[in-house]
């Protein structure tokens, strides 16, 4: 019914368009077609689309990811700051920037490492004596690593605290990881070790707290991501991809993106905050990310049974339980593994860069691109090998907009995100603020995060419409014949009852980069773009320096993309893309597709769920009304306000006034939000 629905819908809207194009031109018949006539039925010009492929230059790439990666650029840094600067520069050009380029600024809850007390891991004996203490900071091949500004391994948000106990191998920390390692130990008191994959890096605290364990260890196996190689002297780092030895994966360890403390809210000083103790889906217990040289040192050493096969890693040794603790015969016999975290939060100010080529028919319609601008440290390919790629685009747009020869059907929005690597918060808190005029006018949104991720041979995009056809016209990197398209099919395909072998598309089911606040919360169509490297000759899950301080310029010059072609490629194939999405007459998306997809979604929603929902008297619903809503109050009044402020008034309590801030909050942004529909386009 669905399919029927939107296929009739889109039916009708051709046949609507044709008899007003063929019904103007028949009046106007022996007459000379007014511009305006000309504009509004141009379609995409595949000249200026040839033109604008030609134009990309991979040694423009390369020049713009060696400025980008100049000092570590963490949010809210100087470094941070100092990219925020450079993007305004360029996109301010007056020969090839865009129409317009300001920040945006958020008030947002980050969480940091104490810089004069530095977070440890020791083994202690019971008389506090120190027998094993783990890497600060990173070995240095280079003087990257010896930057002032390299911030030390951190888990984000993972509360401050000592605990002090017994070791235990927890594997991935799955919850059933941790219910099999219960059967066979008593887990209170004790510090799980476990290794990255399998679990969101907050998971791996959240399930461990409930069997009493009061720290955790995250370490990254080189099973998991260097194939079992561990040698700095030939094996990692400096001399290949893979991460060295004292590489320690940063991240945010929170399960939820958007600034914690606004959820719903765009983060401005003024707005409602809820309580830190409300905040959800982050670590209870103190967490620290190491390196694979201090997990061995440590693993290798427990006691305990034998850890089941598919929890063995690439040490040399068997990955015991722990005993809890280590073997009797290790030289750490009887000791404890200490925590000292020091870890704070604070509310900072951060920075989103946009920029806009405005559009000369529908202005009011958006095409957005992003791409977040900071980075754990000097951050080469995550993020900006994506920023790079995205201000070479801009460049030669840019440039053709301020020569004369194109301007976009519809506007194109830019955003250089801030706050991403602590939970996608700079684009969330963008859509939050804007989100009724995002939602009615955009079209799509275009995200290129980590724009290549090796030594490339297959472009993987996520999208929701279909456009691959148009990849005929970019060539892979280093061929003149062999197209994105054919070899997209080649290494990422699948087979479709309607049209045979075609390239696999997938879909943005979670939020692993700045799409999520677009699709998920707003509802937008989203594509996500990268080149990546043959994962059938591979078992790592990323390329391996991802969040280490080797993610440099060298590292990205050497051994994810020479030459920068595969860089240029993303950049042919996102522009091709972005071009088609703003010039097109009729937009092209195949509804259909998106049809059976919706159908698929529904159909699977109520076999699984109908049943258990109704049991519990819920059905699928829209969400409240913000002014047409029922009141308990009984005001002729803002329901949610009335309500809260009544409540608050007869308790006088304070969360109670603290709640009628919050439906405040609420109400004065779903108002500025309408009301931004109202005014200029962009």
């Amino acid at each position: 019914m669905l399919k029927k629905v939107l296929l009739g819908s889109l039916g009708a809207a051709l046949v609507l368009t044709a008899g007003i194009l063929l019904g103007h031109f028949g009046i106007q018949r022996g007459s000379t077609a007014p511009d305006w006539v000309m504009d509004v039925t141009q379609d995409v010009d595949e000249a200026l689309i040839q033109k604008f492929i030609a134009e990309v230059d991979n040694i423009a790439i390369q020049e713009n990811l060696r400025e980008l990666t100049k000092v570590p650029h963490m949010a809210t840094s100087p470094g941070d700051e100092q990219t925020v600067q450079y993007m305004l520069k360029r996109w301010q050009d007056p020969d090839t920037g865009l129409d317009q380029a300001w920040r945006e600024e958020y008030k947002v809850y980050l969480s940091f490492p104490d810089p004069n007390t530095p977070n440890k891991v020791t083994v202690v004996n019971p008389s506090d004596a120190v027998l094993y203490t783990a890497r600060e900071k990173e070995k240095a091949y280079s003087s990257d690593q010896e930057d002032p500004e390299v911030v030390q391994p951190y888990a984000a948000y993972a509360p401050a605290g000592h605990p002090k106990g017994r070791l235990v191998y927890a594997n991935q920390g799955k919850p059933s990881d941790y219910f099999l390692l219960n059967q066979t130990l008593n887990l209170t008191g004790t510090v799980a070790i476990t290794r990255y994959g399998g679990e969101g890096r907050a998971g791996k605290a959240i399930n461990a707290a409930p069997y009493g364990v009061i720290g955790v260890l995250v370490y990254t196996d080189p099973w998991d991501i260097n194939d079992g190689k561990m040698s700095d002297n030939n094996e990692t780092y400096p001399f290949s991809w893979y991460m060295p030895p004292s590489g320690v994966e940063r991240g945010s360890f929170n399960t939820h993106y958007g600034d914690m403390l606004t959820p719903y809210l765009a983060a401005k000083d003024d707005t409602y905050r809820i309580p830190e103790k409300n905040i959800t889906g982050i670590p209870p217990i103190p967490t620290q990310p190491i390196g694979f040289e201090d997990a061995y040192a440590l693993i290798c050493e427990l006691g305990g049974e034998p850890a089941p096969s598919e929890w063995q890693g690439a040490f040399n040794c068997t990955y015991n339980f722990g005993g809890p603790g280590f073997k009797p015969t290790s030289n750490f016999n009887n000791s404890d593994v200490k925590l000292d975290i020091y870890n704070r939060e604070e509310l900072k100010n951060s920075a989103n860069v946009m920029g806009v080529i405005r559009g000369s028919v529908e202005p009011d319609r958006y095409v957005i691109y992003g791409n977040h601008r900071d980075s754990w440290v000097h951050g080469a390919i995550d993020p900006s090998s994506g920023t790079s790629v995205m201000l070479e685009v801009t460049r030669v747009l840019g440039r053709m907009v301020k020569q004369g020869k194109w301007r976009p059907r519809r506007s194109i929005i830019f955003g250089s995100w801030g706050a991403e690597e602590f939970g996608l918060i700079g684009s969330t808190e963008y859509t939050e603020e804007y989100y009724s005029k995002l939602s009615e006018r955009s079209v799509a949104y275009i995200n290129v995060d980590i724009a290549v991720f090796g030594k490339s041979k297959s472009v993987k995009n996520k999208f929701l419409f279909t456009m691959t056809a148009y990849e005929q016209w970019v060539k892979t990197p280093g061929s003149d014949s062999t197209s994105v398209y054919d070899n997209w099919i080649r290494y990422f395909n699948r087979t479709s009852p309607a049209y045979g072998v075609i390239p696999n598309v997938g879909f943005l089911t979670g939020a692993g980069s700045d799409y999520a606040a677009f699709i998920h919360f707003l509802g937008i169509t989203s594509m996500d773009i990268s080149y990546t490297y043959d994962r059938t000759k591979t078992r790592a899950r990323i390329y391996p320096a991802y969040h280490t301080a080797y993610d440099t310029f060298d590292y990205a010059s050497k051994f994810i993309d020479p030459g920068f072609t595969s860089h240029q490629t993303v950049a042919r194939t996102a522009g091709n893309v972005l071009m088609r999405l703003a010039d097109s007459l009729l937009l092209p998306f195949n509804c259909s597709d998106y049809a059976e997809t919706l159908e698929g979604y529904l159909s699977k929603a109520m076999e699984l769920y109908t049943d258990g929902l109704a049991s519990h008297m819920i059905s699928i619903g829209g969400s409240q009304h913000v002014i047409w809503a029922s009141s308990k109050a009984g005001q002729a009044t803002f329901p949610g306000l009335a309500d809260a402020y009544t409540r608050a008034a007869s308790t006088g309590l304070d969360s109670d006034w603290k709640e009628a801030h919050r439906q405040l909050s609420i109400l004065v942004q779903a108002i500025q939000g309408a009301a931004h529909t109202l005014g200029d386009a962009i």
